[in-house]
């Protein structure tokens, strides 16, 4: 399950690529509304994802946020890691964020991380995939 802070982010980015024709600046008012996303939890959140290089932002009169990737180059897996970290259930099948169990003798004898790994895998392969302008595409459907 991903938590609200990843959920917010996704949502407001999507926002923002929505109404991304010119790459005029949104406030955050606006889509703290129209997402239906606490304003003050939502500019913690487009800070962070100014931070990390998603987002640019203008002050003053007509500033606010836009994206500063296009929304191709911006992937789901992207997203989710530099919020909420691996991608993986367990720590002995994460790629990025690997620790070995405590208490498993042999991981190539693991049934846990065996499956594990294979559904990984799966989640990986779509959210490495899915961009904002593909979830875009299927808002519209």
């Amino acid at each position: 399950m991903i938590s609200k802070r990843t959920k917010y982010a996704i949502k407001a980015l999507l926002y923002l690529a929505s109404n991304d024709s010119n790459q005029k600046p949104v406030l955050i008012s606006d889509i703290a509304k129209s997402e239906n996303i606490s304003q003050k939890f939502l500019e913690a959140i487009l800070l962070e994802m100014k931070n990390i290089g998603f987002l640019a932002s203008k002050k003053g009169k007509g500033g606010g946020y836009f994206l500063a990737k296009k929304t191709n180059e911006i992937t789901l897996a992207e997203i989710y890691r530099n919020i909420e970290g691996p991608i993986a259930m367990l720590p002995c099948v994460s790629l990025n964020f690997y620790e070995v169990c405590d208490d498993c003798p042999d991981e190539n004898l693991c049934a846990l991380h065996n499956t594990f790994t294979q559904i990984r895998d799966s989640t990986l392969e779509i959210m490495e995939k899915t961009t904002l302008e593909q979830m875009l595409q299927r808002s519209f459907k």
